[in-house]
């Protein structure tokens, strides 16, 4: 009997239909590339509604929209942020804690704070 496939644009409409599967699609683009995060968004944003509603909801042309989500794209901060609005997402920053990130590095710290500042702070935040 033969295994039964969806083609590729279907089944990722139908994944992406989830919020929670939607943001891990997202997450892993974003580690992938800068590119393919654009094209990731576009993903969502086709299972979501037209380009154009997305776009009006964002407060941006729907030409725009594509140009920004294509591997090419380069969006401003607030339209990006905008897209992610009109998509019910939100950006999130975290140190990466795993790599051995503590956020800001000894040196951004103790230029802005001053030395004794700098240790406290990083020690402080992580008890």
């Amino acid at each position: 009997m033969p295994k039964r496939t969806l083609p590729h644009e279907e089944f990722l409409a139908e994944y992406l239909q989830d919020p929670r599967e939607a943001v891990l699609y997202l997450n892993a683009a974003l580690e992938d590339s800068e590119e393919s995060f654009l094209e990731a968004i576009g993903d969502v944003a086709a299972t979501v509604a037209t380009m154009a509603e997305v776009a009006d909801r964002a407060g941006v042309a729907r030409q725009a929209a594509y140009r920004m989500l294509s591997r090419s794209g380069n969006p401003t901060c607030s339209n990006l942020m905008a897209i992610l609005r009109a998509l019910g997402l939100r950006f999130v920053i975290e140190a990466d804690i795993a790599s051995g990130g503590t956020g800001p590095s000894k040196e951004i710290r103790e230029s802005r704070f001053g030395e004794s500042h700098a240790e406290t702070t990083i020690t402080d935040a992580h008890k």
